[in-house]
């Protein structure tokens, strides 16, 4: 309905344009983008009041409306293995719909058909409109026409709106699809006052690529287009360059204000790379809590310094699995959003009428507060990222909450990014017990000792309990820390995507199962 309110308002503007003809054609260009652009935040700031109203009716009522979610859910396509029809009580669709995890879902996906999207519904739609309209208010500046440059091919925003900001876009190259040309564009502005990418590990790579590129960026802008050299625009670009990664972004864009890029899966530790050096003294925004390819929450609050999402009651069907230590599989049973308790943490459960599965996702999310009778919740963790070479079930914030620590007692050091590896994937404890290979990427410190190397395992020790009796005892070695050379996670990055499993939001692994990627990253170890 959007869209094509919007084409019918366009076309409106048409015989307007016959009064403006005794103007020069550029300013015809400037008045006629002005106004297209205040008729399309019209449009959308309409769009976003209607879905906001919605969220408040469903959000109050959130039973009733988890039950016409459900409903939704079952007048999709039925699979003879689940003749489900009508109105039925969650206790049918439980008994009829056994849990089933996220990872046998995409085994069986990759064995023939490419990977989709299997998490679809008004949520999208719900997260573009109202996170827009939440940036609005946050950054009143930030949407006017020219102010906003996406850097990379993928975006952050879930659904395909109209973007009144993106004057850039229709500057810069038609159809760029590689992150150098829009990066190169971006460039050409010094005026930004927001930075787009599809996710920070993304965006990463391009201030990674900056420090290695930059001169030939700075003398394409020099060249420009035909009849548009900007040799001073480049100057201030190389000396912005020379003066090292810390605070890099504010220097090319004295004005930016805010980064708007997701967070979850995996991103926590770009996020804060990009904070603590070249994005330092930006807001961070993530206008949706995105898993699998879809949209699970939407985030109202961009003031929050750490994503805060809203899980809301339409479709994807959403259930929660608590999530409790020592419990047997399938032990606990799953409870509904109004059931939600502040502080507990629960594994995301969805469910989709094109698939009618009950997929644990395997995500971590804690409750933090509510929003009407909806949960607020926190990403936490991957439950597929855990170690254990020996059952002690490290969690992937437990490990990296370890690691950062003992980075700190790193002189100079800031970590960039991380993965680990059990002992057994590479066979590297023959002769020694079990333990945990660990890579790692910093920028400040191009060796590290062994007394660095070991402060990694005595904060591992202290985090875990378990794990702390288990070294003590010596059924698992010593964590073996290695440092890798400038570019090496931007490389497995770029060999990730090319895996024909790879879906976006691609998500930053913590733990690599696969031999051939745990070599890829051994072969660029320079400590």
């Amino acid at each position: 309905m959007l869209l094509p309110l919007l084409g019918l308002l366009l076309l409106l503007l048409l015989p307007l344009v016959v009064f403006r003809q005794s103007l020069s054609q550029d300013a015809r260009l400037s008045w006629l983008a002005s106004l297209q652009h205040r008729v399309a935040w019209w449009a959308l700031g309409w769009a976003a009041a209607w879905q906001q109203w919605k969220l408040e009716q469903s959000t109050r009522h959130v039973s009733q409306s988890q039950q016409q979610a459900l409903r939704g859910c079952l007048r999709g396509p039925q699979l003879p293995r689940c003749p489900l029809r009508g109105d039925i009580d969650i206790s049918t669709f439980r008994n009829a719909l056994p849990l089933t995890k996220a990872s046998l879902i995409q085994e069986k996906e990759s064995r023939g058909q490419p990977p989709t999207s299997i998490y679809h519904g008004e949520t999208s739609l719900q997260a573009t409109l109202l996170g827009l309209a939440a940036l609005k208010k946050a950054h009143p500046e930030v949407l006017a026409p020219g102010n906003t440059a996406r850097v990379t091919p993928t975006s952050p925003w879930s659904s395909p709106l109209p973007w009144p900001g993106h004057a850039l876009d229709q500057a810069g190259p038609p159809g760029a699809r590689e992150s150098s040309a829009l990066l190169l564009q971006a460039l050409r502005y010094p005026g930004l006052r927001a930075l787009e990418a599809g996710t920070a590990a993304e965006l990463l790579d391009i201030f990674l690529g900056l420090e290695t590129d930059g001169r030939e960026l700075a003398e394409a802008v020099a060249t420009g287009n035909p009849g548009e050299p900007l040799p001073r625009r480049a100057a201030e670009l190389r000396q912005a360059l020379e003066q090292g990664p810390r605070g890099l972004a504010l220097r090319l864009w004295p004005k930016l204000q805010v980064v708007v890029t997701l967070d979850s899966g995996g991103q926590t530790e770009a996020v804060a790379a990009l904070a603590a050096l070249w994005c330092q003294g930006l807001a961070f925004f993530s206008p949706a809590y995105v898993a699998s390819g879809g949209v699970v929450g939407l985030n109202l609050w961009p003031e929050q310094p750490r994503g805060l999402y809203l899980l809301p009651p339409g479709t994807p069907f959403i259930e929660l699995l608590p999530v409790t230590e020592g419990a047997q599989e399938g032990a606990a049973s799953t409870l509904l959003l109004a059931e939600a308790q502040k502080g507990t943490e629960y594994e995301l459960v969805l469910t989709d009428h094109t698939s009618l599965t009950r997929c644990r996702l395997g995500d971590v999310i804690q409750v933090v507060g509510a929003y009407n009778q909806c949960p607020v919740v926190r990403f936490i963790y991957r439950l597929s990222q855990t170690l254990s070479v020996r059952g002690e079930n490290i969690g992937e914030d437990v490990f990296s909450e370890a690691l950062g620590k003992a980075v700190r007692q790193w002189p100079g050091a800031k970590l960039l990014d991380h993965v680990c590896v059990e002992s057994s994937i590479l066979d590297s404890a023959e002769g020694s017990a079990p333990h945990y290979e660990v890579f790692v990427e910093l920028r400040g410190l191009r060796n590290l000792s062994e007394e660095n190397r070991d402060k990694l395992d005595h904060c591992l020790q202290e985090a875990s309990p378990y794990y702390k009796s288990l070294r003590f005892r010596g059924s698992v070695g010593p964590a073996r820390v290695h440092l890798v050379g400038q570019g090496g996670f931007r490389e497995l990055r770029a060999a990730l995507a090319a895996s024909p499993s790879f879906a976006f939001p691609p998500e930053m692994p913590r733990v690599l199962r696969h031999r051939h990627l745990a070599e890829f990253l051994q072969r660029r170890v320079v400590s």
